[in-house]
């Protein structure tokens, strides 16, 4: 999965720099080709001899090298890597990244990357629990960044609990995770376009503390906003409430509660866009009359009164022009094929992801999903149950298809 894959290698000053001995050789056996970034502090910790030796390739420390004038472009670098891995990231270099100081070759040339950049923090437990640090390390995940948190175990300091860095087996297969979600071909057609993508469920109040919602977990709309921005997409995600957020710098995020609140970002942003895929789960009713305090419980029941909420895939449809693409889903329980086709065509949809209820291991809150896509062409393309990253990528595939 890393093979041919260039990986630059960060590390600053922390006594678990010697564990990049580790990583550089680990990646370097998996077929990668590695350049390592060291700050001066590191260099304290480890020799850049060792890890030059093991990456294949000259350390750089410095932005030149006094001895010749050889300038260590860090542009240029930036644009040479798939991948930017910070290992150890220290509570200092944390620090100046996330306020944008660039007083040495690593930290100019993480402000230089294009490429998805992965932080594996490693401190004492203090530290690592310090509003000061907490608070950087949520605002570089903000950024699109990927934190790889810390272990818990035995410190350098004596103390036990969290702030090891995480081992280097650990971040290589994340970066071969990350990696298996791209697609396996160059995927040209997707690059600098933009696509508004939904996820999630709604949640529709009845009282202060009440709503109607659904069990959606966002899972698989975060998975194909990953795969578009993995193959050069722009995405703006807009999604309900969950837990899950988006890694990818390519990612620009809004959280809405309401269908409404949905209904409203999406018609704003579509005319924009190249096109839209829509997998939330939107509520098709609403309270009519939802109240600001909190309903009180009684002996009689209580009954709530619900309106229609606007169908965003419907009214998208109808504003879409001439060049936009739009693709939507169909859960389904019975009719599925039939019932699909008839919700993308009055839908005006260029194609739609069937999942089924029946499937096991599809659906709600799931990690899997099995999908069958069906297209205005009258195609069917059925597919194997898979994570939801590999559905995503089958999405993503039969969409390079129909751009042009």
């Amino acid at each position: 999965m890393l093979n041919g894959k260039k990986i630059l290698v960060g590390v600053t000053g922390s006594i678990a720099a010697y564990k990049a001995a580790v990583l550089i050789r680990l990646l370097v056996k998996e077929g990668a080709a590695v350049k390592v970034l060291m700050t001066p502090t590191a260099k304290e910790f480890i020799t850049p001899l060792t890890l030059a030796t093991l990456a294949r390739n000259p350390v750089l420390t410095d932005f030149f090298n006094p001895e010749n004038g050889d300038w260590n472009n860090h542009v240029d670098l930036g644009l040479w890597a798939d991948a930017y891995l910070i290992a150890p990231a220290s509570a200092n270099s944390l620090a100046k990244m996330a306020t944008g100081i660039a007083d040495n070759l690593l930290l100019t040339t993480y402000l230089s990357a294009r490429c998805q950049v992965f932080l594996a923090p490693a401190m004492d437990l203090d530290m690592l629990g310090h509003p000061a640090t907490r608070k950087n390390l949520e605002m570089l995940r903000s950024f699109g960044n990927t934190i790889l948190e810390p272990a818990t175990g035995e410190l350098a300091s004596g103390l036990t609990g969290k702030g090891r860095m995480e081992e280097p087996e650990m971040l290589v297969a994340a970066l071969k995770d990350y990696f298996s979600h791209t697609v396996k071909k160059k995927t040209l057609k997707l690059a600098g376009k933009s696509v508004l993508v939904t996820a999630g469920p709604t949640y529709e109040p009845i009282d202060a503390v009440r709503f109607i919602g659904n069990y959606s977990s966002g899972k698989m709309g975060f998975a194909i906003a990953e795969a578009l921005a993995m193959n050069g997409a722009l995405v703006s995600l807009v999604t309900g409430p969950v837990s899950i957020r988006p890694v990818h710098k390519n990612i620009q995020i809004t959280t809405v509660h309401t269908a409404l609140e949905m209904y409203d970002r999406c018609t704003a942003l579509f005319e924009s866009m190249h096109g839209a895929i829509l997998a939330a789960a939107v509520a098709d009713y609403r309270p009519k009359a939802p109240v600001t305090h909190k309903i009180k419980r009684t002996t009689g029941n209580l009954v709530v009164e619900l309106e229609p909420n606007p169908d965003i895939a419907f009214e998208l449809g109808k504003r879409k022009k001439p060049g936009q693409f739009l693709a939507g889903f169909a859960l389904e329980t019975n009719n599925e094929i039939e019932s699909a086709r008839e919700k993308m065509m009055k839908k005006n949809f260029d194609f739609i992801v069937l999942n089924s209820l029946r499937d096991e291991g599809s659906g709600f809150n799931s990690d899997t999903n099995k999908i069958t896509i069906l297209d205005k062409y009258n195609k069917t393309l059925g597919f194997e149950l898979k994570t939801k990253e590999k559905v995503a990528v089958d999405i993503i595939e039969y969409l390079d298809t129909l751009l042009p």
